[in-house]
């Protein structure tokens, strides 16, 4: 058995953070005042990246193009636009990204079977020209912290803040390697491979098994278990990029600082939720099997209900208990526990929830973080689902979003 230990320290760098990485954003006039919206990243060794991608039927042309004519091949570039999903493009989607990829490879001829990645308004077609003259601005050398960083401030649409972040992760031999990533996404955030763009790079070791294993577990938890909408995108994506290049790697490490990245990047999603004012954990224990503790932890994270509760800091906890029934759990009044943090305010059938408490539950949930424990008193299953309240700004972004 490896018994080899490790140490995990944060530094700066993003996806560029990693050897043999670079990264960059630009401004190719999709948005206005000449805001970035155009990032790419570029890897000086090819490399078979592993992706995952969304659960909705009408998967947009980026994904399409990527599933039959990248998937299983080594790429070194990644181009990335926003304000336009070129979802629901049809064939002219997929042709319109031949078009610029070709123009990309002849501008860069050091380009291999580039992926292209978008995100924005559906059902519009890629404004091709826009695209292809942002490609004088590209200098695929750029490899900083501030090129890193402009790049995650490209991606964004509706976020807040861009979301980037890098680890150095250093073995008891002397050996070490870097895993860096960066992320957008802030509505239509749904916990089924949660709607957002999100890209991990490492210079680390790792075979090709192993780079699946783990990114498929740790995705279980953290993009897969977050919601801000309950609405899943046409371009949800993840892709994941291993060079080798630090010669270096440890299981146990690799998979530890991978779900400290993945967790960091999930909720901030949820933080940054279109208004959103706080990030809820919902805990399910005690459920009859692992399928019970996720269909119920999910449930309570995409009830809109339960969320609006969230933004009035109300402790109805009746909104909770009614979600989870509904689920379709097995579940028992008799035998279900709701907390608000330390509160108990319903225990198997007794209900606790007495002024007092009441005052007590609505000041936990009037912090920017809190969690709700539901232990069903069923069995020994637990899963943890991450949500944000739903308040008046959602509306009001999503009701004029095309602007």
């Amino acid at each position: 058995m490896d018994t080899l230990t490790y140490d995990i320290f944060p530094i700066e760098g993003g996806v560029c953070a990693p050897c043999g990485f670079y990264a960059d954003g630009v401004s190719a006039g999709f948005k206005p005042d000449e805001k970035l919206d155009v990032a790419f990243i570029y890897m000086d060794t090819p490399c078979e990246p592993y992706a995952v991608f969304t659960t909705n039927r009408f998967q947009a042309a980026p994904i399409r193009h990527y599933l039959q004519e990248v998937s299983g091949k080594e790429s070194n570039f990644v181009l990335i636009n926003t304000k336009n999903a070129n979802a629901m493009t049809g064939k002219a989607g997929i042709e319109d990204i031949h078009l610029v990829l070709e123009a990309l490879k002849q501008q860069f001829p050091q380009i291999q079977n580039p992926i292209s990645s978008s995100t924005g308004v559906i059902g519009v077609r890629l404004d091709t020209q826009k695209l292809i003259n942002s490609f004088e601005k590209f200098t695929l050398s750029n490899h900083s912290t501030q090129s890193a960083t402009r790049a995650s401030e490209a991606i964004r649409t509706t976020d807040s803040f861009a979301k980037q972040i890098a680890l150095r992760v250093e073995l008891e031999n002397g050996e070490s390697f870097h895993i860096g990533a960066m992320a957008k996404g802030a509505g239509m955030i749904e916990p089924s491979m949660a709607t957002m763009l999100c890209f991990i790079t490492t210079d680390a070791q790792i075979p090709q098994t192993d780079l699946k294993e783990l990114t498929d577990k740790n995705l279980h938890t953290t993009f897969n278990a977050i919601s801000v909408d309950g609405d899943t995108s046409t371009n949800d994506s993840l892709f994941v990029f291993a060079n080798g290049k630090s010669g270096a790697y440890h299981k146990q490490a690799f998979d530890n600082a991978l779900a400290i990245i993945m967790k960091k990047l999930a909720t901030d999603i949820v933080k940054d939720g279109e208004g959103a004012q706080k990030l809820v954990a919902f805990r399910i224990k005690g459920a009859k099997n692992q399928q019970d503790a996720i269909c119920a932890s999910k449930a309570l994270a995409n009830s809109l209900l339960v969320k609006t509760a969230l933004f009035g800091s109300d402790p109805n906890w009746g909104r909770i208990a009614s979600t989870i029934g509904a689920s379709g759990v097995q579940a028992y009044e008799e035998r279900l526990k709701i907390l608000i943090e330390d509160i108990c305010v319903f225990d198997c059938g007794t209900i606790l929830f007495d002024p007092a408490t009441e005052e007590k539950a609505s000041k936990i949930m009037q912090k920017d973080s809190f969690h709700i424990t539901c232990d069903l008193g069923v069995g020994d299953a637990s899963f943890t689902a991450y949500a944000c309240d739903l308040g008046h700004q959602y509306v009001k972004i999503n009701s004029d979003y095309r602007s």
